[in-house]
């Protein structure tokens, strides 16, 4: 198995090198040259824990691993996750089941890749005896899951870039209530958009990346979305035999990784019927998804932080599926994008996913809603895949982040305040950034002098 750029201007790799290099030399995102078809392993999969079935999921992307590394890592990365089952499916009714994707080390979705992405970094630095930088930009959720898969880990360095003032205060904590010396919270003006941005020009920046060993921590990196497909067939195993025919995947999604894993899952053999991007105010995969137009607008903060995005890194991985993987096309429609910020795909096909979208006022009436009806607790993001539920076929919906990291809203709404001990403890540690201009210059001077000491 051997992975591509997307714009098809970079070699063949392996998976530990895609892994390694995170985005592609020519700017674009590494795929597998084929999927592989599970759809014959689903049946005796279904005995297996969570933690055996990403290793043996793991097994047909990367052979240069072999099964007993990757039942060690994927043993590893879990079991430090509160739950019993890891990925809990919980039925609210005889339509809607909830998957929670929460209890990992920072009670969010992001812990189910980025614990085991940690770990191959571990191998990675074990195995060369070369240091890694790792950066990343996020909205909330990827930078404390990221900075906790390498915490205090030997070798590896990380930088995480956050729009100041924009992610939720409990989800600052977590970034940068850390104490530890490699870790480097970094909040920079502007938007999640402006601190992706600076990332990516870093990454574009190939005698820099080769300076200073870097790799990526965002769903850029392919083995993100791997291990997120994961907890898609864990779900759809876990389902009624009565209830899999016809499900449908709810996921709230911003950066589009998430929601691009169970699609990809589908491509394999997982017979859901299809998938809904549930978004905020901030809609862009909305738009695209009922107009066929993807167009960026201004970034509007709301109660939903983590999806307060306007440029969706993973939507390239999409659109070289839907131009029918021609690269050629794909960087046409990036530049063209690049230029605009707007590109009409209207004449393709964008198959088995729709789109729903919800406001703040939305957000908050969901999670009253579920509370009065269900006592059953969601954060503002899970929230807003509480609309437009279909009718005629069972809904699984994905829940990607605990109530206890957005204590306000969720309090305000239902009359009790969520908590959680972890963040709890949080709140009397002192808060450590490096503030800095949302530039790609200033953060590789950083990055160097760090590296250096």
């Amino acid at each position: 198995m051997l992975y591509h750029s997307t714009r098809g201007l970079t070699g063949t790799l392996t998976f530990s090198e895609a892994v390694a290099a995170g985005l592609a030399p020519d700017g674009g995102l590494f795929l597998p040259e084929s999927l592989p078809d599970i759809s014959g392993r689903l049946e005796w999969w279904k005995a297996l824990s969570y933690a055996e079935l990403a290793a043996e999921f793991f097994t047909l992307f990367a052979p240069e691993i072999t099964p007993a590394e990757w039942h060690g890592m994927t043993r590893r990365a879990y079991e430090r996750f509160s739950h019993r089952d890891i990925a809990p499916l919980v039925k609210l009714d005889a339509r809607t089941f909830v998957l929670e994707l929460f209890h990992g080390p920072t009670l969010a979705f992001k812990d189910f890749a980025l614990q085991l992405l940690g770990l191959l970094y571990e191998r990675q630095v074990e195995r060369t005896g070369r240091r890694l930088a790792v950066l990343g930009a996020t909205s909330g959720d990827t930078g404390s899951a990221a900075i906790h898969g390498c915490l205090g880990q030997e070798g590896i360095t990380m930088f995480i870039l956050y729009p100041q003032g924009r992610v939720a205060p409990l989800q600052e904590r977590q970034m940068a209530c850390t104490g530890a010396a490699n870790v480097f919270a970094i909040p920079v003006p502007g938007t999640f958009d402006d601190a992706q941005r600076v990332v990516k020009e870093a990454f574009a920046d190939a005698e820099f990346a080769r300076e200073v060993n870097l790799s990526a921590v965002n769903s850029i990196n392919i083995a993100r979305v791997l291990a997120q497909c994961v907890y898609y067939i864990w779900a759809w195993l876990r389902l009624p035999d009565e209830a899999r025919e016809g499900v449908e995947f709810v996921v709230p999604t911003g950066n589009f990784g998430n929601v691009l894993a169970g699609w990809l899952a589908r491509q394999m053999g997982l017979p859901a019927s299809g998938f809904r991007v549930a978004t905020n105010q901030n809609d862009i995969l909305y738009r695209f998804f009922t107009t066929g137009i993807y167009e960026q607008g201004g970034v509007q903060p709301s109660h939903a932080p983590s999806m307060d995005i306007q440029a969706a890194s993973n939507f390239e991985r999409y659109l070289y599926y839907l131009l029918e993987e021609n690269p050629e096309r794909v960087r046409a429609v990036m530049e063209g994008m690049k230029a605009t910020g707007r590109a009409d795909l209207r004449p393709f096909s964008a198959s088995g996913i729709r789109a729903s979208r919800m406001e703040d006022a939305g957000i908050e009436e969901a999670i009253s809603r579920l509370w009065h009806d269900h006592r059953y607790m969601v954060d503002p993001h899970t929230a807003c895949a509480f609309t437009d539920m279909a009718e005629d076929r069972v809904s699984v919906v994905l829940a990607t982040a605990s109530p206890a990291k957005f204590p306000e809203v969720v309090g305000r709404v239902t009359g009790f305040t969520p908590q959680h001990p972890a963040l709890e403890a949080l709140k009397s540690l002192p808060v450590q950034t490096w503030p800095m201009a949302a530039e790609s210059a200033a953060v590789k001077e950083f990055i160097r002098a760090k590296i250096a000491r």
